[in-house]
This record gives structure tokens, sequence and C-alpha cells, in this order.
């Protein structure tokens, strides 16, 4: 009686193989960071051309890892074993972290396009936020509804 097939030994033989290098390699490169300087330089951090100020971008990204992260925190929830509840309770900090992160374009954006886009998604997410609470908040009233009754996107 076999137990494993050749192919299933081999794929999972490589695997390890493939898995052991990339360790390897990352460890090599953490003993001795000068290894790596030559991506840093082959490899730089490049701004918009038109050398718009640095600190815009900063508040940009400290805002929206504020947002990611609040949102992330937000989403960890302890379940109730209402799968409504539960859906409506990590899908609020998930949407209001999508409001947060869309705010944050139209303070520090540029692009008008974008800038508009993201004024919508306020919009639309604020209101979902708000259907959704509503759906859990009167009970099984709206739970029968779809979403084009709802108002929700489909």
């Amino acid at each position: 009686m076999v137990l494993f097939s050749h192919v299933f030994v081999r794929g999972r033989m490589i695997s390890l193989v493939a898995t052991a290098s990339v360790a390897a390699t990352s460890f090599a490169h953490a003993d001795d960071p000068a290894r790596t300087d030559h991506l840093r330089r082959t490899m730089p951090l490049r701004y918009v051309a038109d050398g718009s100020n640095h600190s815009e971008e900063k508040s940009f990204l400290s805002e929206n890892a504020v947002a990611m992260k609040k949102m992330m925190v937000g989403m960890t929830i302890k379940r109730t074993g209402d799968v409504d509840r539960d859906f409506v309770a990590m899908m609020v900090p998930h949407h209001q972290g999508a409001v947060d992160m869309a705010k944050a374009e139209v303070r520090y954006g540029h692009n008008e396009q974008l800038r508009q886009l993201a004024q919508g998604i306020v919009a639309t997410q604020q209101k979902e936020i708000t259907l959704m609470r509503n759906a859990v908040s009167e009970g099984p009233s709206l739970a029968g509804q779809s979403p084009k009754q709802m108002n929700l996107p489909q």
C-alpha cells in the first residue's frame, strides 16, 4: 500500500526546498544589510515629478494608516451567533475605513476624477452604514428585502 504518490512527495520536496531557499536568503540579507544596499541605490523611492510638498503625502499616509488600524481593530468582533448582526458588526468598521480613506483623498488628492470618486465613496458608504445599522436594529423586517429594496448596490 502506497501512502503517498511520487508526484505528491516530489511536489512537497520542491515546495520545501523553495521555502528553505527564500528563508535562507532572507536571513542572509538580514544578517548583513550592506549586501542589500545596492537595491536602495538602484531602486530609489520616487515621488511625484511635480515636487509637491512631502509633508502633505506624509499626512495622507498617516491618516490612511490610522484608518486602516481602526478598521482592522473594529472588524475583530466577538461573535454573537446572529449572522446578520455579526456581518453588520464587521462591515460597519470596514465601510467606515473606506470613508476615512476617501476623506483623506478628498483632502490631499490632486486628481479631480479621483477626488470626485472619493466623495462618492464617502456618500455611498455612509448610506450603507446607516442601512446596515437600521436593518439589524429593526429586526427581521428588512431581512427579507433585496439589496435593491434596501437601496444597496447590487
